[in-house]
């Protein structure tokens, strides 16, 4: 490596390190003080960067909600090696897998943080909800989708993948989503969130056990 490849890998490094720090004093800023009123000039002060700097790496506010809700959506997104269904059993076992992904990734204390700061600037600063179930929300909805399109196409399901995954996204939360929210559940175990999986499955295949 030449050195001035070496320079421009060392840059780059410490461009991503600096913009991490950015997303975190904005999530920490957007926490404390609420989407609206946070300013770009309190989060580039704690993140110890100008706002020049601030705004070259990642952006204005809106950018930055994005990012951090972004950053965090790729973990509820289906991997590319995630085994495909080929029988009753192994769709089974694919749904409480990423049954279990979600319910454990959703319920994380900084992701529910995100759900009440939606709620609560809602009038004030709409787009972070919108930011919330365009970015957030949809990268789960779209997993799912999927995982019932390869069940459809593999003649394991019948019907529309979208109407297939709304149905098991329903039997998957339930009523933990409101309680959680409302600060009168507590977050399921790693037990229970493998069991609220299997129980949404078992309820769900059994819904569909004849596919015409």
């Amino acid at each position: 490596m030449t050195r001035a490849s070496r320079s421009k890998e060392s840059e780059k490094s410490e461009g991503a390190e600096v913009r991490a720090r950015i997303l975190d004093a904005a999530f920490s800023t957007f926490m404390k003080s609420g989407y609206a009123a946070a300013s770009t000039l309190e989060i580039a002060t704690r993140a110890r960067v100008s706002k020049r700097e601030l705004y070259a790496l990642v952006g204005n506010k809106q950018k930055m909600l994005i990012a951090c809700i972004g950053e965090r959506a790729t973990r509820l997104k289906l991997p590319a090696d995630f085994p495909a269904a080929h029988d009753r059993e192994s769709l089974a076992r694919v749904l409480v897998s990423f049954g279990t992904q979600l319910i454990r990734e959703i319920t994380d204390p900084m992701v529910i943080a995100v759900f009440r700061l939606a709620i609560a600037d809602a009038v004030r600063a709409p787009e972070v909800a919108r930011t919330l179930d365009s970015v957030g929300r949809e990268a789960s909805r779209a997993a799912l989708r999927q995982l019932m399109a390869q069940g459809q196409a593999s003649g394991l399901l019948d019907g529309h993948p979208a109407d297939l995954a709304e149905q098991f996204g329903g039997l998957l939360w339930g009523n933990l989503m409101v309680g959680l929210l409302l600060g009168v559940s507590e977050r399921p175990s790693s037990r229970e969130i493998a069991a609220r999986a299997r129980d949404a499955t078992a309820a769900f295949l059994k819904l569909h056990a004849h596919p015409a």
